[in-house]
This record gives structure tokens, sequence and C-alpha cells, in this order.
């Protein structure tokens, strides 16, 4: 009765590296997302850089994520086959 339920709090960390990365509950964006899992990338821009990301992105539809990851969809392919 007085059991605690097992989802996590809004600011709780999983105990291990590969809960952190991979959530069982989180939703698949796109087929192309590797099956949905998700990492956050934290980059520096100017406040002028920021604001024409986000103007592009209201111009195109889209959420500034979602043009971000195409965007470096595009520039970095998954190239498989590819050795260096």
């Amino acid at each position: 009765m007085n059991e605690r339920p097992a989802k996590r709090g809004f600011a709780a960390r999983p105990g291990d590296a590969d809960g952190w990365i991979r959530s069982a509950d989180a939703p698949a964006r796109r087929a192309n997302d590797a099956g949905g899992f998700t990492a956050r990338l934290t980059i520096d821009v100017t406040p002028a850089l920021r604001g024409r990301i986000k103007v592009a992105a209201f111009r195109r539809g889209v959420t500034v994520a979602d043009m971000l990851r195409d965007l470096l969809a595009r520039e970095f392919p998954d190239d498989r086959g590819e050795t260096s």
C-alpha cells in the first residue's frame, strides 16, 4: 500500500551509464534515429547565431532540435563500410 512507484522523479539520475542515455519509456522520434535513443549535446554559440538558428527553424516549420539533427545527419552520414 505504501510502495513507491517505479517511475523516476524529474531530476533523478539512473544508477548506470546505459540507463542515463537509454530510457525505456522514451518514444522513438523517427525511423532513422538509431532506435530513438538520444543524448544531449552542448555547444557554444553567440547570441546572434542562436537567434539566426531559431529564426531559420521557425521559417522552416520545424524545431531547432529537429533541424540540427537533420543537419548533423547530413554532414556525418552513417558510413558503416568506410575505413580510414
